[in-house]
């Protein structure tokens, strides 16, 4: 039987979960620090098993969001690196608006790791705001 490669691949879009988002993330975040992506990384930074980031890898790399060898190191594709960026931006426009209210650094950084993932881009673009107006 022939499978239709295009139907398989459409098959295996993938919503943007939180868990998703986080994955970018932690790639963008540890390409800032300019160290290599490799899947040991990731799964320090999120404090997740290294099956389960090789696992997240493929959907990733089978979505076209990164660029994986096997065994080698994690690139970001440029539909990957917009995605992560808008993550990451949300992260620091919240944690720097939860500061700005007087939340500790340390509940500011678990806040937004839990509101980034929900807020609607309405409400992104007026904490945007309310934060400009206050500089």
């Amino acid at each position: 039987m022939c499978y239709n490669k295009a139907k398989i691949k459409e098959r295996t879009m993938i919503t943007f979960t939180k868990s998703i988002e986080d994955y970018l993330e932690a790639i963008l975040i540890i390409e800032k620090r300019n160290k290599k992506v490799r899947s040991v990384e990731i799964a320090k930074l999120l404090g997740v098993s290294k099956p389960g980031v090789n696992k997240a890898m493929n959907i990733l790399k089978d979505n076209d969001l990164i660029e994986k060898a096997s065994y080698g190191e994690i690139t970001l594709t440029s539909k990957g690196r917009e995605i992560a960026a808008k993550v990451y931006e949300k992260h620091l426009l919240i944690k720097d608006f939860l500061i700005k209210l007087g939340v500790s650094d340390e509940t500011a950084e678990m806040d937004c790791c839990k509101i980034e993932h929900v807020l609607s881009d309405e409400t992104l673009e007026r904490i945007k705001t309310f934060l400009q107006d206050r500089e």
